[in-house]
């Protein structure tokens, strides 16, 4: 069971890539690229018209990467994770600083450490199944910048798996509210770092990659797990899913947005039956107190709001009964030394 989807906040010129999403019977793969609108901001002529560079990475290092993967995936051996993650590096660092070639850009005479050439961020899992027909798997991550990949587990939840390259390292809480600077992210013209780490699960899981525009605009983590798990039990099949997702997407968040997903163990109706409990025990435990808690919070503004407004009204009227009196020596009549 598998969908992804990419929502651009203007229609072709989203800078995420499509996401990556293959699967087969022994190994899996998802991936999300998001090109960094800030730092790759440039713009260059392409025979498809202006594109921004942080556009460009994302497609870039998306085909490279896929190729790289397919290639190096094979059920019959397990996936060596630095060599990957070194690989993977180099093929993605080659094939930008090709394309930015190609570009024949001027150089810029604006120098800033936040600014980069062909900038994405890159969140990659590979799945292999441990042995044949068994339920366990090898889930290899590898990452860059700050898109996440995730696995959804019935007992457990939501639960992050990699680790957010930014300057500021506060939990996924205090990330909601900082916004803090990506410190290494996928570039032609810097140094930078592909990630690995390998965690072993056991089906039936979810796993998702997502970049920040499916995360990012969230009350909280917890929102985020709801908002998927939510679509899941009102959708009556996968496509329903993912046309529900991306509706609850759009609707919070200001990004562009992508996601893959890949079920694992299950089909869809079983993944409703085995995440039921959890979405309830959400809704109960974290999404109802803090929706309460914001409810409240708005209301209160809403009172705060209504007083000072009353408050300037009031505050006019008496400085009007008050002025008069106030100002009797400030008359034209009384001022000495006028034309």
């Amino acid at each position: 069971m598998s969908f992804g989807f990419n929502l651009g906040k203007i229609a072709g010129e989203g800078e995420d890539s499509d996401p990556i999403l293959r699967d087969g019977r022994e190994l899996g793969l998802v991936a999300v690229f998001d090109g960094m609108g800030g730092a790759g901001g440039t713009v260059y002529e392409t025979p498809d018209g202006p594109r921004t560079g942080a556009y460009l990475a994302s497609r870039v290092a998306r085909d490279v990467v896929e190729q790289r993967m397919v290639a190096l995936l094979d059920p019959d051996w397990n996936l060596d994770g630095p060599a990957t993650a070194a690989d993977l590096q180099r093929s993605v660092r080659a094939a930008l600083q090709e394309r930015l070639a190609e570009l024949r850009a001027p150089a810029s005479g604006l120098r800033s450490r936040l600014l980069r050439a062909l900038p994405t961020t890159m969140a990659v899992v590979a799945l292999q199944r441990r042995e044949r027909d068994g339920d366990r798997w090898f889930c290899h991550l590898f990452w860059a910048g700050d898109s996440r990949a995730y696995v959804f587990e019935p007992d457990g939840g939501a639960q992050q798996l990699t680790v957010d390259d930014i300057r500021d390292h506060g939990d996924a809480m205090a990330n909601l509210r900082e916004d803090s600077v990506v410190s290494n992210a996928v570039s032609a013209d810097t140094d930078f770092v592909v990630h690995h780490r390998k965690v072993e699960l056991t089906a039936p899981f979810l796993v998702i990659a997502a970049t920040d525009g499916c995360f990012g605009y969230v009350p909280s983590p917890m929102h985020f797990e709801h908002l998927v798990l939510a679509a899941l039990r009102d959708a009556p099949d996968t496509d329903s899913w993912s046309a529900a997702l991306q509706a609850g997407v759009s609707a919070v968040t200001g990004d562009d947005a992508a996601m893959a997903t890949l079920g694992v163990g299950a089909d869809h109706d079983t993944f409703r039956e085995l995440f039921a409990r959890r979405t309830a025990e959400l809704e109960e435990r974290w999404i109802t107190p803090l929706d309460d808690l914001d409810a409240d919070l708005r209301e209160h503004e809403r009172k705060l709001d209504e007083l000072r407004r009353a408050r300037r009204e009031r505050q006019a009227q008496l400085w009007a009964a008050y002025k008069p009196g106030y100002e009797r020596y400030l008359g034209p009549a009384t001022m000495e030394g006028t034309p």
